[in-house]
């Protein structure tokens, strides 16, 4: 195994992914619920999360070919994902989830586009389109599930900052939450729009 693949693989999605970027996002929207719910969700958000990235790490370019989809276009949709949850926690529409919300929460905006998002999809595309033979596959492998064992562990043992939030820190930590996303989601689109221009400025 290439053990400095192996170490960029980690280091780039670790930085992309931000476990304790992440952390004051999955409590605001997770604070509700009861322990069991929320350990579930980290779970589930890490899991739809490896997927998703091994999905297009085996088959990404094909798959946004077959599509005719661009990545600025997929970068775009993770935005408004994300708006559409920051209004949500900005105007308190997500403060009493129901039973089946969990799930929801989980897949998005958690586990899509939030950990698997357009930087970590790129990245690892870009990461498989480079390598060579086996040994660099697997330090790849390597360094994508180690990547999403260490999101698990700091979203699964977020619920001590709940107990010491309460649940009027876990309110104000829900709006400023709303904020960033929402300050992420306009970053997201805005990085697409200017893809597409450039893009389309040089077929011009």
């Amino acid at each position: 195994m290439d053990l400095k693949l192996l170490g960029e693989v980690f280091v780039t999605l670790l930085v992309i992914t931000d476990p304790p970027g992440m952390m004051p996002i999955f409590v605001a929207l997770t604070g509700p619920l009861p322990a069991r719910d929320r350990n579930r969700a980290a779970w589930q958000a890490v899991a739809l999360a490896l997927g998703v990235i091994v999905v297009f790490a085996v088959a990404g370019q094909t798959l946004l070919d077959y599509l005719h989809v661009d990545l600025p276009a997929l970068q775009a949709a993770g935005g408004l994902l994300l708006v559409l949850v920051a209004l949500e926690l900005l105007t308190g529409k997500g403060d009493e989830p129901s039973g089946q919300s969990t799930s929801n929460i989980a897949l998005v905006p958690l586990g899509t586009p939030l950990l698997a998002g357009p930087g970590a999809i790129v990245a690892t595309m870009l990461f498989v389109q480079q390598a060579e033979g086996l040994s660099d596959y697997t330090a790849i492998a390597a360094g994508i599930i180690s990547v999403m064992i260490a999101v698990w562990i700091v979203l699964r043992f977020s619920g001590g900052i709940v107990k010491i939030l309460r649940p009027g820190g876990i309110e104000v930590l829900t709006r400023i939450a709303g904020l960033l996303l929402a300050a992420i989601a306009v970053q997201l689109i805005a990085d697409a729009v200017a893809a597409f221009v450039r893009h389309y400025a040089h077929m011009v």
